[in-house]
């Protein structure tokens, strides 16, 4: 200890030393008589303890306190004074003094410094206690701050569920205010509808102080969230379960992300076996359909040539599915002619009539003279069983499903109101109408997105009407909804009609095959039913054929009756030797060679370039007799 006497009587100074000394032996003691004496030693050295005159000649020992404070503030003052009254010595401990002794009291001068070390101490854990809580609130504010940069929600709660902590992303991910989330029940706030969930959790983490996994909170608009969810076990100082840290990752849009790609693999698995299906369902469909055209020619008979017609309409729908799933799956161009779309319309109510349950009465209405469009059939039929089939789903109590067509003229101002795709002029107007449920006023926007679907899991893709509004765009028109709840829901399909307005409907004409002139065909095609009937067909017309089952014996029998061979006929897709393999083989050697080439899978992923097609005549499997004729024909007669 370094006690500092500012003391002019060396007598005086003695005394206060020989008390000291004996109550601490090594305490260093320093007498200064002066004023510049005790600033110089308070300045260049340690001080534990001051004791002073209070009347110093020259200097005012009030002073001395008042530096002492500023110099070193932590070092008790005593006056030991034979001067000083009671007015002073109060006006001293104002002023900051610990303790004042009387000199005809010298012995008490040790109580009072052991007292003023004893105060200082305590001053001095005071202060470093409230330097340390400044401390430590400084860094709560930096970690705070640091937390509210921090993109995960963060939050704490008691062990009573009570939010005693919210950072800025937590008010962002969950849309609660600070102040409105500080105190709730964290059950009660995020995990209504996800109580169980939540419960497991927190057991979890009481258990085993840590608990990481994926949670569903609800966030202040009634939407519920994807989390990662990371709790950690908080103790107090005696080890007991004090509170729980909670970090919460948003990976909501991740997983619808994940969920969509999913969606899409799987969409790539099914066009992939559709694409290795197609072929062969189309060689199955073939023989029957181009043996009907056989059929037909030979039977007089009203019946018989009936049922042929119904075999040949349901082998035509057969193909068409197999063209509507690579449509759908695989991206395949769909070919738009000039249609009717009452007859198309009336089919579809037909088949809606044999599938839908009996308690949803169809109706079918249509303008006098509904105009035409162009359009791809079976794209068209789609959209038409799309909207049919979420009707039924709409209603599973049963209701009315009403199809109308109406011709309507859509000025510039009305195409403006229904939005930038709608364009001025003449439209048929597709209307389906349910009486179900009715679409909720929030989803409507959302409709139409992919893969958005109100249904349950496994019931639907999400794709349905975002292929409507697909093929709708594609065919340059565009799609109006109105619904109300409770009410029922209406689609409406404009479609741009085309240049013959007045809808004709036109009956075919007896169909007459064209004959062949004695021409050599050869045919080659690995499918033996497919080879088997178009043989026979080509040879009843008047044609002499020869067949091949592969490509390379094709092009051996080319080359041994070249001279005699007036087109070819191949299937594109084969075994071994593909067919454009075959046509380009061909084309090296003879040039100039007729070719029909056939196609079961005409999507936009072929192997071979279509370069090598150029020039040939490609007809889709699976093909009537008529068309393969008058396609045939069409190649021998032309130049």
């Amino acid at each position: 200890m370094h006690l500092i006497h500012l003391e002019d009587s060396e007598v005086d100074g003695e005394l206060v030393a020989e008390f000291v000394r004996d109550e601490w032996p090594h305490c260093e003691i320093t007498r200064v008589a002066s004023r510049e004496e005790f600033e110089a030693t308070i300045r260049g050295s340690r001080v534990d303890v001051i004791v002073s005159d209070y009347t110093i000649p020259g200097y005012d020992a009030l002073s001395a306190l008042a530096l002492a404070q500023r110099l070193c503030p932590g070092a008790p003052f005593i006056f030991f004074s034979g001067t000083i009254g009671e007015e002073r010595a109060i006006e001293a401990l104002k002023a900051g003094a610990t303790d004042y002794v009387l000199k005809d009291r010298p012995a008490r001068i040790i109580p009072a410094i052991r007292n003023a070390l004893a105060v200082s101490d305590q001053q001095a854990f005071r202060r470093r206690t409230e330097e340390a809580l400044r401390e430590q609130q400084e860094r709560l504010k930096e970690q705070a701050s640091l937390l509210d940069k921090a993109s995960d929600a963060i939050f704490v709660t008691n062990m009573e569920r009570r939010i005693t902590y919210w950072n800025v992303s937590a008010e962002r991910i969950y849309g609660w205010k600070v102040s409105e989330a500080m105190g709730r029940d964290l059950r009660e706030l995020l995990y209504e509808r996800n109580a169980g969930v939540f419960d497991e959790a927190r057991a979890a983490v009481c258990a085993g102080g840590a608990w990481q996994g994926e949670l569903l909170p609800t966030n202040r608009s009634g939407e519920t969230l994807t989390v990662k969810s990371s709790w950690s076990l908080v103790r107090d100082e005696a080890g007991k379960p004090s509170s729980i840290l909670s970090i919460d990752t948003d990976v909501t849009e991740r997983r619808k992300l994940e969920i969509q790609l999913l969606r899409s693999q799987r969409m790539e698995s099914v066009g992939m076996l559709a694409g290795g299906i197609a072929h062969d369902l189309n060689n199955m469909l073939a023989p029957i359909i181009i043996s009907l055209d056989l059929l037909r020619e030979r039977l007089t008979s009203t019946e018989d040539i009936e049922l042929i017609d119904t075999l040949g309409t349901s082998a035509e729908h057969g193909a068409e599915l197999v063209r509507q799933i690579l449509a759908f799956a695989r991206g395949a161009e769909g070919q738009r002619t000039p249609l009717q779309p009452r007859h198309l319309i009336e089919s579809v109510v037909k088949l809606l009539q044999q599938t839908l349950p009996r308690s949803i009465e169809i109706r079918f209405n249509f303008a006098s003279a509904p105009w035409m469009v162009s359009a791809d059939a079976t794209q068209l039929k789609q959209v038409l069983l799309n909207l049919c089939i979420n009707a039924r789903d709409a209603m599973p109590k049963g209701g009315l499903l009403e199809i109308r067509l109406a011709n309507v003229e859509v000025d510039a101002a009305e195409a403006r109101g229904f939005g930038t795709e709608a364009q001025a002029g003449p439209y048929l107007r597709v209307s389906v109408t349910d009486t179900g449920s009715g679409i909720p006023p929030e989803m409507m926007e959302r409709i139409f997105d992919p893969f958005f679907t109100t249904k349950a899991a496994g019931k639907g893709t999400g794709l349905g009407l975002s292929t409507v509004a697909g093929i709708v765009r594609s065919h340059e028109g565009f799609v109006e909804v109105e619904s109300a709840l409770g009410i029922g829901t209406t689609f409406h399909i404009y479609l741009p009609a085309t240049a013959e307005l007045g809808g004709r409907v036109t009956t075919l004409a007896p169909r007459s095959l064209p004959a062949g002139r004695g021409e050599r065909i050869l045919l080659i095609d690995d499918d033996d039913g497919v080879r088997t009937v178009l043989e026979m067909v080509l040879t009843a017309r008047g044609y002499r054929v020869s067949t091949s089952t592969n490509g390379e014996r094709g092009l051996e029998e080319f080359a041994r009756h070249r001279a005699e061979i007036d087109l070819v006929i191949t299937d594109l897709m084969m075994p071994g030797l593909s067919g454009a393999e075959v046509i380009q083989r061909l084309r090296a050697v003879a040039p100039l060679t007729k070719i029909i080439a056939f196609s079961g899978l005409r999507t936009s992923d072929e192997t071979f370039d279509p370069a090598v097609l150029v020039g040939v005549e490609i007809l889709d499997k699976p093909i009537t007799a008529e068309t393969l004729l008058k396609s045939l024909r069409q190649v021998l007669d032309a130049r």
